[in-house]
């Protein structure tokens, strides 16, 4: 009670004192709060774009802006732990590249347009690994009103594997200097080109271990079981997809407290459903697409053993590339459809967990007092139907409204 108090205390004085910071408040019917915890009737406070509290209807003075979500059920922003949202496809239907003849600055439209895409999705927050022009994107977004999810970012990841340890090094200190805000690395080839461990293992002992000591996180790009074993000996912070993983090694990870992010169905089906727009770029190629087709019964397989894995941290990421983006909720829907994960695991993944694995959880990642006000509604109940997160009808971002279907 005295923390209900001293919520509506602060409302009042908000309302004299500050006119730019009278609260919004949400009412809402469900609220998943990203922890696993489930409230019902209450009104979400928001002010300064962040949750001032959570309160039981009826205790709002008069005249409160309130934002009435109805029956919907109301959960944190979704997180997406990997994505790629300068991908896309250019005005030939093919997958953009640099020499296609698009311009810088209609990249970076295509780009907006899929961050917005994905934003109206339900993903307040990303994690792009990786371009350079990343940068630009996420800094338009914090800063000059684009609207997009909060992006994360690596820039280019670090792909050479006949770089030295000590050239290794100097790469991440210049990822540093340059404004990542983590590391990515290849210690596999694509899942294209069979998947096999391409760095070393003293070469990813050392990417790591300077990410480390300079404050920053490792996300490490791994098919085969090998790479995936001397990435988490390594110490880095996080493996990606890990199609060809076995029990040892995710008992492994485990031990190490490593986070894993494998992927369910959202980017072997998107390749496949694209085919024509990919083929013949790079690997491409139809033996690529065979190894594509091959590993998608595999993905689900893996993410049921990894989540029957105990203390395995499984987060969420979908490697959303061109043709993918504002779809980002498939891989949820996979994971509980075809790898039997409950809904409320999914998403917690996606939103407190994924929050502490980029290091955000005390900014983001639930809807709890002192937290950023990044807020969705999706129209049914998600526990018992997880396809009700295709159906995002309400999204707020740092406490700003930017869609509401009524």
């Amino acid at each position: 009670m005295l923390a209900i108090l001293a919520v509506l205390a602060g409302m009042v004085g908000a309302q004299h004192a500050a006119p730019l910071q009278e609260p919004i408040v949400l009412r809402a019917a469900t609220v998943l709060d990203g922890r696993g915890g489930i409230r019902h009737n209450v009104d979400i406070v928001v002010r300064g774009g962040r949750i001032a509290g959570i309160v039981p209807r009826g205790l709002l003075a008069p005249g409160t802006r309130v934002i009435d979500l109805g029956d919907r059920s109301v959960l944190p922003g979704l997180i997406d732990a990997h994505a790629h949202p300068v991908w896309y496809f250019n005005r030939q239907n093919r997958l953009h590249t640099p020499s296609d003849g698009d311009t810088p600055a209609q990249s970076m439209l295509a780009a907006a347009a899929n961050a917005y895409a994905t934003l109206m999705a339900g993903f307040t927050t990303i994690q792009s690994v990786g371009s350079r022009s990343d940068a630009d994107l996420r800094d338009w977004i914090a800063t000059q009103g684009l609207p997009g999810p909060r992006i994360l970012t690596s820039l280019d990841p670090i792909t050479d594997p006949r770089i030295s340890p000590d050239s290794l090094r100097a790469l991440v200190r210049q990822r540093k200097a340059q404004g990542a805000d983590l590391i990515k690395l290849f210690a596999s080839a694509s899942i294209r080109e069979g998947g096999q461990q391409t760095m070393s293992d003293s070469q990813l002992v050392a990417v790591c271990g300077e990410a480390k000591a300079l404050g920053l996180r490792t996300l490490v790009h791994a098919h085969s079981a090998a790479a995936v074993r001397a990435a988490a000996l390594a110490g880095c912070t996080q493996v990606e997809h890990g199609i060809f993983v076995t029990q040892d090694v995710l008992s492994l990870l485990a031990s190490r407290g490593t986070y894993f992010d494998p992927q369910c169905a959202l980017v072997f089906q998107n390749y496949l459903d694209n085919r024509a727009r990919y083929l013949g770029i790079g690997n491409y190629t139809d033996s690529g697409f065979a190894a594509m087709e091959r590993a998608l019964p595999l993905a689900a397989q893996d993410i049921r053993m990894a989540l029957a894995t105990p203390g395995l941290k499984v987060v969420y990421g979908t490697d959303a590339v061109a043709g993918a983006h504002g779809h980002n909720a498939e891989d949820l829907i996979c994971r509980v459809e075809k790898a039997g994960e409950a809904p409320m695991h999914a998403i917690v993944a996606a939103t407190s967990l994924n929050a502490e694995a980029l290091g955000v959880a005390d900014r983001i990642g639930a809807i709890a007092p002192g937290l950023e006000a990044d807020i969705i509604a999706v129209d049914g109940d998600p526990l018992r139907d997880i396809t009700a997160l295709r159906r995002v009808s309400f999204v707020m971002k740092s406490g700003k409204v930017l869609r509401n279907d009524m």
